[in-house]
């Protein structure tokens, strides 16, 4: 049997949930769970570990998803995707799934996920101007994600699809080398 890479179960069961979401007319309530899910099981490691591991008993999983998706006030069609990741052994592997999601809606949609880097975060102004320009300039509406780089120096690194501007100053630091260390 032909063994698939993370990436295509991912993109699998991402591509299930939207069809379920979609079939259900509840596309914005399920991208809502799982923009508020994804960085709960990124910040909380131990929770992936305990779903994954298969020394607990499967009762004792669903118990704890039911728990967790009702604190959270997760959908019906969101909590069926959890519990068939669970049910295929699948969850170590959920956060890529819920990222393969996010894509999956972005693409349908026609937004374009923009990925920024930046020393410290920016202020609402900057945010605010700098997702303003970005859709004047690609003509479509975006989607941000935003990391703290401090190895960056100072500037913005901007990604969207194959594309990136680099106005960091390490960037800038590194191409003044390079030209100096051409006049030699």
């Amino acid at each position: 049997m032909k063994k698939l890479s993370k990436a295509k179960i991912a993109a699998t069961y991402a591509n299930a949930l939207y069809a379920a979401a979609l079939e259900k007319n509840n596309l914005e309530t399920v991208f809502a769970d799982v923009r508020k899910l994804l960085p709960a099981i990124e910040a909380d490691a131990d929770f992936t570990a305990y779903m994954a591991d298969p020394m607990r008993s499967d009762r004792d999983k669903k118990d704890v998803l039911a728990a967790v998706a009702a604190k959270i006030r997760l959908e019906a069609e969101t909590l069926g995707c959890l519990e068939t990741v669970l049910e295929n052994r699948r969850f170590a592997e959920l956060a890529q799934i819920l990222k393969a999601f996010e894509h999956v809606y972005y693409q349908k949609k026609d937004i374009v996920e923009v990925e920024v880097d930046s020393v410290k975060p920016l202020s609402a102004a900057q945010d605010k101007k700098l997702k303003a320009n970005l859709e004047k300039v690609l003509g479509k509406k975006i989607a941000v994600t935003y990391a703290v780089k401090p190895e960056i120096l100072g500037g913005l690194r901007v990604r969207f699809g194959s594309d990136m501007i680099d106005d960091t100053l390490a960037h800038k630091l590194n191409r003044l080398e390079i030209m100096m260390k051409g006049d030699r």
